[in-house]
């Protein structure tokens, strides 16, 4: 349909790339683990909002801009890097509800973050990210036909299949990681650690997006 050939292929190594780490899959794990497998579905909704923006632009011609404009790609890559650092901040920042400027700390959950708040933060953590576009515009169109009667119609439908098993898996991340946060009984310091410790990795994730360049 459409062109398409070797899904079973591309479904198989779509969802091998949605194992790999990265901040994606960081926020949902951090969500998760410190708020409840509900706070980290948010975070893969709001991951799978950005994606869905990354296939329309591809299949519209508009990411096509970033691999050719090292202007554009250097914009978004920046803006991009500088909201990671921003999170990664943020959760460095993080304190125990009850916790004042004294340092004096009341056993208590750490402050949580408002699931619509989230949603936002994975959608600006995907859809800023300029790597997702380019992955996009390279891995999809190896599974389309040259002689494809609809080539943006195929892209969209395998952007969305991707995107949908990609779901499947964010949220198994985030009851796993939900469940598995749960069952080892994390006190409220060692979350707030967690979430520190997440912190400076989005931090080095943000450094790393600003270092890259563009291929």
């Amino acid at each position: 349909m459409f062109g398409i050939h070797d899904l079973t292929l591309f479904i198989i190594s779509g969802l091998l790339l949605n194992i790999m780490p990265g901040p994606d899959n960081l926020l949902i794990m951090t969500r998760s683990a410190t708020q409840g497998w509900r706070a980290g579905s948010a975070a893969a909704l709001g991951i799978g909002t950005g994606t869905m923006v990354h296939v329309l632009a591809a299949a519209l011609g508009l990411s096509a801009v970033l691999s050719t404009s090292a202007a554009a790609f250097t914009v978004v890559k920046w803006v991009g890097a500088a909201y990671i650092v921003y999170m990664g901040i943020g959760m460095l920042r993080a304190k125990l509800r009850g916790q004042n400027d004294d340092s004096e700390v009341v056993t208590r959950a750490a402050q949580p973050l408002a699931w619509r708040k989230i949603y936002f933060q994975g959608f600006l953590t995907n859809v800023l990210n300029p790597k997702v576009a380019l992955f996009f515009l390279a891995f999809v169109p190896q599974f389309i036909s040259a002689d494809s009667s609809s080539k943006p119609l195929a892209f969209i439908l395998l952007g969305t299949i991707f995107n949908f098993n990609g779901m499947l898996y964010c949220h198994g991340l985030a009851l796993f990681t939900a469940f598995a946060s749960a069952r080892l009984n994390i006190k409220p310091l060692v979350s707030l650690w967690l979430s520190r410790t997440m912190g400076g990795l989005f931090l080095a994730l943000g450094v790393r997006l600003a270092l890259s360049e563009q291929h």
